[in-house]
């Protein structure tokens, strides 16, 4: 066998060709898909109007695979092994996997066919919501199940008056009861969503314009809307299996084993397409599963797939949602709290021992962690799990599954932490693959590390047993001024090159003054003890503040004086500023008097701080932006200019849903909406690029400002050293940093923005304040012994019509 084809370029599609190539499968794999792009993430869709990109939602082809796209198969010809397109192209297999997945149900309702009717599905479809939506005021989704609400999420994302019309008695009645979809409902009703339940649609009705002017339910009340998002269910892609005289199942689906195969031993079926057993599975995990066994049983191996697990759990309009097991039982224990918008609900057998299911809606801690035990004796009294924060110290058994996206147990990941020596979260993901699709696991996970007796120590060096959150506690709280003083009271020894400067980052985010004076200019490392970049030939990269890229003639034409002056190469860096480059140390304190006396002063290029606030034109140019994202950059630079943290901090605002500014790769970044802005955090390019989370919508300015104040300084305070805002999201947990940022769960927020202002406050340029100074200017000379004598070992060529460096062997400048 080396021809294998498979219809279909979704997730689960994905998932089969990864796996097959991970196992080392040899022949040729083509991939047949009717979208004109490669397969990408389905589950992250709606992200996508939120201002994440085609390309970041887009997997990558694994090595040996062929895709063709825009590739519709009509026919499958089981006798000659073959399956033809719809351009004609006919495509050979040894081996046929069908991953066709499923197709929006649209009621048969008249006015379905209107110009202004979506269905939510693909990206094609979204492109055209969000067109549509341009010129539109309101909209309504038919359907209020998991896909209904992530469509209403978004119809609000894009400034439409959204309504919700669903036929059950409440929202997601497969996920939820009813008491738990009357939390839920007052959730959505509190963000300002409309819900209509036990209703249904009666007509879809055209206005003057012959496009979608409202929506009749049953009872006869019109809803107006000039978008109608059907979300009504899906139906199984079956009909080339139908056509080739495939087993059908009877409510849809392609009749497959336990081998995922069909009764054609040559064709298998996986996915949203596949019945197994009468079930077919719309949910990730299941869907995953199915590919990873059929890619072994295609390699010649064993496996076999079982009823799946279809435990969800999700946040929907910021609100999570979770259902383990099954909805009812011989017992229930229920806690609600309709103030705080909670609802837990545990379902037991007639002796109060068997764990059965659950339900959450507004708080979903217990789900981790009770998941496993459905089918078991319960590790507690229900009451104690719900009521007494009793699941935290509950102990799995190793055949409990943690991850139900992949199918990985805690013997599984115990093993992998045991067996590779695993430190972190990030190893476990690599190695088993547990948290990489939903993350609703990640907490446990982080559990079984711990308790495997996998601990790192929490020491910042040999020196102090603190780490960098505590040693900030202790310099905060206690006052301290020096290093001297700290290594004194609370180390050891004289320090090194990995306490000292976190020592006067700590400092110097206190407010502990200019960072050459005294003790502290010896802390420093190379860079922020010359307050430039050192570069390759030993020369150093002067960076000038550009605050949000925004620049006069003048400006140019001052830091063109300057490198021409100078001698200096420039270049236009990522962060919409000028790096000029090849400056001697004894001549940067004269390159900065130049652009000081011009108004241009540090832009901190060289220090763990905040680097810049990249903008786009936003509204005063732009056709397209809804807010002045080069004024809030601005505003937001100047504020922040100087601020020392952990690790470099950079930013970024986009004045509408385009997104130029590439906010989301940002550490925080800044989207504006019709009604304010949308804040996203913990993005990074680099090594390990990572999108930003959304952390809040629609805020008003001076709103935006005080939750980025408060974001910022718990980061400076709790983040480890050189950690980067997105791994110290991760490590945190996005939930709690909103509960503590966004809801003041630890009373410190008052504190928080106190410390900003006091930074904002003591501001001052450290290029200004080092060349009103002599003593500090001493330090910028080639030689101590010589101090007007430049560097003979610096030397440069032409090239581009500016300077490169040239590396002279230290023999012939001894020479």
């Amino acid at each position: 066998m080396s021809r294998l084809v498979v219809v279909g370029n979704g997730p689960t599609s994905h998932r089969l060709v990864e796996a097959l190539a991970a196992k080392g499968f040899t022949g040729r794999i083509t991939v047949l898909g009717e979208e004109p792009r490669p397969a990408y993430d389905r589950v992250a869709l709606t992200s996508y109007l939120a201002g994440r990109s085609v390309e970041d939602l887009t997997y990558p082809v694994p090595e040996g695979v062929v895709p063709r796209l825009s590739s519709r198969v009509v026919d499958i010809d089981r006798r000659a092994k073959e399956v033809t397109t719809a351009d004609g192209h006919r495509e050979p297999y040894d081996v046929l996997v069908l991953a066709t997945g499923s197709s929006p149900f649209v009621p048969p309702v008249p006015g379905r066919e209107l110009d202004g009717c979506f269905t939510y599905r693909t990206i094609d479809d979204l492109d055209a919501i969000r067109e549509a939506a341009s010129a539109a005021t309101s909209g309504v989704v038919v359907g209020g199940g998991l896909l209904g609400l992530e469509a209403a999420d978004a119809l609000r994302g894009l400034g439409l008056s959204t309504h919700v019309v669903e036929m059950g008695g409440w929202l997601m009645p497969r996920q939820v009861d009813e008491g738990g979809g009357a939390v839920l409902r007052g959730h959505v009703e509190g963000l300002g969503l409309r819900v209509h339940t036990e209703a249904g649609v009666q007509e879809i009705v055209a206005g003057p314009d012959g496009r979608v002017a409202g929506l009749v339910k049953p009872d006869g009340e019109t809803v107006e809307a000039q978008i109608v998002v059907f979300s009504a269910g899906v139906r199984p892609r079956d009909e080339l299996a139908r056509q080739a005289g495939l087993e059908v199942g009877g409510r849809g689906g392609i009749v497959v084993d336990d081998r995922m195969r069909t009764a054609d031993p040559a064709i298998y079926a996986i996915g949203e397409c596949a019945s197994h057993e009468g079930v077919v599975y719309g949910l990730a995990g299941p869907c995953f599963t199915m590919a990873e066994v059929a890619a072994d049983r295609i390699l010649g191996g064993g496996a076999v797939f079982t009823r799946a697990d279809l435990s969800t759990k999700l946040k929907l309009l910021g609100v999570e949602v979770a259902q383990f097991g099954a909805m009812d039982g011989a017992l229930d224990v229920t806690f609600m709290d309709p103030v705080g918008g909670v609802y837990q609900k545990l379902f037991v057998s007639d002796d109060a021992r068997t764990l059965l299911g659950g339900i959450c809606v507004g708080d979903a801690t217990p789900y981790n962690t009770l998941k496993p035990f459905v089918g078991r004796d319960l590790p507690g009294s229900p009451s104690e799990l719900l009521f007494s924060g009793g699941p935290a110290s509950v102990e799995l058994p190793d055949d409990a599954q943690v991850c139900s996206c992949n199918n990985v147990t805690k013997g599984q990941v115990r093993a992998a932490v045991a067996d590779h020596g695993l430190t972190d979260v990030a190893g476990i993901k690599g190695c088993t693959r547990a948290g990489t699709t939903c993350g609703s696991c990640v907490p446990m996970l982080n559990q079984i590390l711990v308790k495997s007796g996998v601990e790192p120590s929490k020491a910042l060096c040999e020196h102090f047993a603190y780490s960098r959150a505590e040693l900030f506690d202790i310099v905060r709280v206690r006052a301290i001024t020096t290093f001297s003083q700290l290594i004194a009271e609370h180390g050891t020894g004289r320090g090194c090159d990995v306490c000292k400067p976190v020592v006067a980052s700590i400092l110097a985010s206190l407010g502990g003054g200019h960072i050459l004076d005294g003790e502290q200019a010896a802390l420093q490392d190379t860079n922020d003890h010359f307050l430039a970049n050192i570069q390759r030939n030993g020369t150093y990269s002067v960076v000038p503040r550009v605050p949000g890229g925004e620049i006069t003639p003048d400006g140019l034409i001052v830091i063109g004086e300057v490198a021409r002056d100078f001698g200096l190469y420039t270049k236009i860096t990522g962060g919409q500023r000028i790096d000029l480059l090849g400056a001697r140390v004894e001549q940067l304190p004269l390159i900065w008097k130049r652009l000081v006396d011009a108004g241009f002063e540090s832009g901190h290029a060289y220090g763990k701080a905040l680097r810049t606030v990249k903008s786009c034109v936003g509204s005063a140019w732009c056709r397209y932006g809804v807010q002045d994202a080069v004024g809030l950059a601005i505003a937001l630079e100047l504020r922040y200019r100087g601020l020392r943290s952990p690790h470099k901090l950079k930013s970024a605002v986009s004045g509408c849903a385009r997104e130029c500014a590439e906010a989301r790769g940002k550490d925080f970044g800044v989207i504006a909406t019709e009604r304010g802005w949308n804040l996203y955090v913990g993005g990074n390019g680099g090594f390990s690029p990572r999108h930003a989370d959304l952390f809040a919508s629609d805020l008003g300015t001076e709103e935006l400002v005080r939750v980025i104040d408060r974001f910022l300084m718990f980061y400076i305070r709790t983040a480890d050293r050189l950690q980067r805002t997105s791994a110290w999201l991760e490590a945190q947990g996005p939930a709690y940093v909103r509960e503590v940022v966004l809801e003041d769960s630890l009373g410190i927020c008052a504190d928080l923005e106190a410390q900003m202002e006091r930074h904002v406050a003591g501001y001052a340029d450290e290029w200004r304040a080092t060349i009103e100074d002599p003593e500090r200017l001493r330090r910028f000379v080639s030689f101590i012994n010589a101090p007007g004598t430049p560097d003979p070992s610096i030397a440069f060529e032409p090239q581009r019509d500016q300077v490169k460096p040239v590396l002279i062997p230290l023999e012939a400048v001894r020479s």
